[in-house]
């Protein structure tokens, strides 16, 4: 059973930062592409960011230079560092799988499997 835990969420000011992680079980991490997406409320599902198993990283335009996925397989864990938020990035933020994270275009990416998890609240805000 693929399960996704994430942590880090929280509120802060623009222009701050946070750090997410994502704990995973139930699969080899070291074999799949991750992704981090978010939704905030009233607004489609966005693809932010996606790593692949190699350490490939690729991300959306709005949060280019800002945001850093990394992985450690060791841990089963997937990191996002998010620096100099906006209150645009308010959001649930959720990891999955992805099916090709060089292939696809990063926003509009699906989990693979139909497996995510509960997600983490982050607020910008002043």
């Amino acid at each position: 059973q693929l399960q996704f835990v994430e942590s880090g969420g929280g509120l802060v000011q623009p222009g701050g930062s946070l750090s997410l992680s994502c704990a995973t079980s139930g699969f080899t991490l070291f074999s799949y592409d991750l992704f981090w997406f978010r939704q905030a409320p009233g607004k489609e599902r966005e693809g932010v960011s996606c790593i692949t198993s190699g350490g490939t990283t690729r991300y959306v335009g709005s949060v280019k230079g800002r945001f850093t996925i990394s992985r450690d397989n060791a841990k089963n864990t997937v990191y996002l560092q998010m620096n100099s938020l906006k209150p645009e990035d308010t959001a649930v933020y959720y990891c999955a799988i992805t099916k090709f994270c060089l292939a696809y275009d990063v926003r509009i990416m699906t989990p693979e499997f139909g497996s995510w998890g509960q997600g983490t609240q982050v607020t910008v805000s002043s």
